[in-house]
């Protein structure tokens, strides 16, 4: 990545420092923004910051983090290859769901992080990431084990780490099935992404 867009991905953290664009600036501990390269070709996109991610202003640093490094690791990748998000930036309360408001509210910084990392493979973390980027109603479960084409690079949707903390082996075999699917298609070469690539909102709609 250029310092130029480095210090872009910079000047965006400290916009979203201060937003309180929707409800979830009134009941924060902090701003979870980001962790991970600018220059990663992987890109893990998940829900909102849970209780210790809101503690510490790291996204996926609880039993979920935990669990996802050590899947990052069953295929030879560290947390330190890649760069990692979520939709909303702030932690709903009570752990509940985003609301749409609110996904609306945050959608934009998303979008701009994605220009700026400029990721090969986007790894959508459960229903809400999942479809955000790809404009469906589908659910994950319909989703996951398949690859989707998305502005010139891939997405492989997979369950949210929680799931499977909640939902055993199953779910964990599933996870794994999708972590060498995006491993494979990063090993691979892509088209090139159009000249026309769409402004931060426009990459969802």
């Amino acid at each position: 990545m250029t310092t130029t867009a480095q210090q872009a991905l910079e000047a965006l953290e400290s916009r979203v420092q201060a937003c309180t664009a929707c409800r979830l600036a009134e009941t924060r501990t902090t701003v979870v923004f980001g962790d991970g390269t600018v220059d990663a070709s992987v890109m893990f996109i998940g829900e909102g910051p849970g209780f210790h991610e809101d503690q510490q202003g790291v996204p996926f640093v609880g039993a979920a983090g935990q669990l996802l490094n050590r899947l990052l690791d069953e295929v030879g990748l560290d947390r330190s290859d890649v760069y990692i998000a979520n939709v909303v930036k702030c932690r709903p309360p009570g752990n509940r769901d985003p609301r749409p408001d609110e996904i609306e509210a945050c959608k934009g910084y998303l979008a701009e992080q994605l220009r700026l990392v400029d990721p090969k493979v986007v790894v959508t973390l459960g229903n809400f990431a999942s479809k955000l980027l790809l404009k469906t109603t589908t659910g994950i479960t319909r989703l996951r084990g398949q690859t989707y084409p998305w502005w010139g690079r891939t997405v492989v949707p997979t369950f949210h780490p929680a799931a499977a903390l909640r939902s055993g082996d199953r779910v964990l075999d599933q996870m794994r099935e999708d972590f060498s699917i995006m491993k494979q298609v990063l090993e691979t070469s892509t088209e090139p992404k159009p000249a026309d690539e769409p402004e931060q909102l426009g990459l969802f709609g």
